[in-house]
């Protein structure tokens, strides 16, 4: 993804700087902190090298920095300039072109987006002099995460905390994300298990959270599609901006996506349907005694495959399929792919520690036409990103086709 210069000038609100750079993270972007003099005194720079993997910049004049291909480089190889808390004496700097120390530099030297998150006194935050430096620099194309209201630091009540962590990163990743890039596109996504049920108190299901299938959905939306998600049973919050069809069963959830796919411009099939349910589901609770329980299963609709086969040859929608595998999964995942007629498939081993059911990371491999492509361990949303990239490539060389 992207490298995003974090810089953290000093204000109180530096301690929730280090969310923001774990919050970075967790969209699959590397992070380089930049620390002003002031902000060392609230926050170490040991705390964001742990949680960056990176050396912290806090001079222009470190000694053996001009040695150093991250301290030359850094202004023309990030792609975004986020300072949180931005302080009035940074935004003052900002906006009259003084360069005193290496985050003011950056500034000027670099071509990047820049994002500030101002945090400040009430009274500091309303002065006319902040006022049109803030002013000047949105003039010049600065965006600004605007802060929140309620407790300050010296007491008082009012305007002027650092907006959450969770509001800083989303507004970064808009300004990086490429605006409406699915504008006008009709997005269709499953996600989560499917739940069959034996009796009134007992299921079959598959391992799943649905936080793959809920990343893809989130992705697509912040990329302007209309966006529908079906989702099996699951305890996460619908993403922002997002119609959620909330089914139960496989046939459920077959009759939802039938019903949506007709418009869809895309589908990815991330949910864990089921392969067999109950031929018949016993009514009320089935005792247990000490014979046992003999249950007979059949299969339930292949729903990716079902959509394959309707399509045909017109290559709408674009569908997605995963697979997740025991053991190397590009030979299984590329028998799927030509099987279920898809257009994409991602294959992941689910015995790979530490990825898949149950967790925000994931390992897995990209097949297509064109062949495979890895995708190493890594966060899901990342994961969401590279896979509707490689869908508006498709959509893209379909529209050429169709000219």
């Amino acid at each position: 993804m992207s490298l995003i210069a974090l810089g953290v000038s000093g204000g109180i609100g530096a301690y929730k700087a280090v969310e923001v750079a774990r919050g970075l993270q967790k969209r699959g972007h590397e992070v380089v902190a930049v620390m002003t003099r002031s902000a060392r005194r609230f926050v170490g720079e040991v705390t964001f090298e742990a949680i960056t993997r990176r050396r912290v910049i806090t001079s222009q004049w470190q000694p053996g920095a001009n040695a150093d291909i991250e301290h030359i480089s850094i202004a023309s190889d990030i792609a975004l300039l986020l300072v949180a808390p931005a302080t009035a004496n940074i935004i003052g700097k900002f906006a009259n072109g003084i360069a005193d120390d290496f985050l003011s530099s950056l500034y000027l030297a670099t071509r990047a987006p820049v994002l500030m998150a101002p945090a400040m006194n009430t009274n500091m935050l309303e002065h006319d002099a902040v006022r049109r430096n803030v002013a000047a620099l949105a003039a010049r194309g600065v965006r600004f995460v605007d802060p929140g209201a309620g407790y300050l630091a010296c007491g008082w009540i009012g305007k002027g905390r650092l907006a959450e962590p969770d509001e800083i990163v989303e507004a970064a990743v808009r300004v990086l994300q490429p605006a409406g890039s699915l504008l006008g596109r009709f997005v269709l996504v499953t996600a989560g298990p499917t739940y069959e049920d034996i009796d009134a108190v007992r299921y079959i299901a598959n391992r799943s959270s649905g936080r793959m299938g809920y990343a893809m959905a989130a992705e697509a939306a912040r990329r302007g599609a209309r966006v529908v998600l079906v989702s099996g049973p699951t305890s996460l919050d619908a993403p922002a901006g997002v119609e959620v069809v909330r089914v139960r069963s496989a046939g459920q959830m077959s009759e939802a996506v039938q019903r949506h796919a007709v418009e869809a411009d895309i589908v990815v099939m991330a949910a864990a349907v089921a392969d067999y349910t109950p031929e018949a589901r016993a009514s009320g609770k089935i005792e247990k005694d000490a014979k046992p329980l003999e249950l007979t299963l059949v299969r339930t609709p292949d729903i990716l495959a079902d959509l394959g086969r309707a399509r045909g040859a017109s290559g709408k929608p674009v569908l997605v399929g995963f697979a997740a595998e025991s053991g190397d999964p590009v030979a299984r995942g590329s028998e799927k792919l030509r099987r279920k007629r898809a257009d994409l498939i991602v294959a992941n081993d689910i015995s790979r520690d530490g990825a898949g059911f149950e967790s925000d990371l994931n390992e897995a491999t990209i097949l297509s036409a064109d062949g495979a492509e890895r995708f190493p361990l890594g966060p899901k949303t990342a994961l969401a990103g590279v896979i509707l990239d490689r869908v508006e490539s498709l959509l893209d060389r379909t529209t050429r086709s169709s000219a």
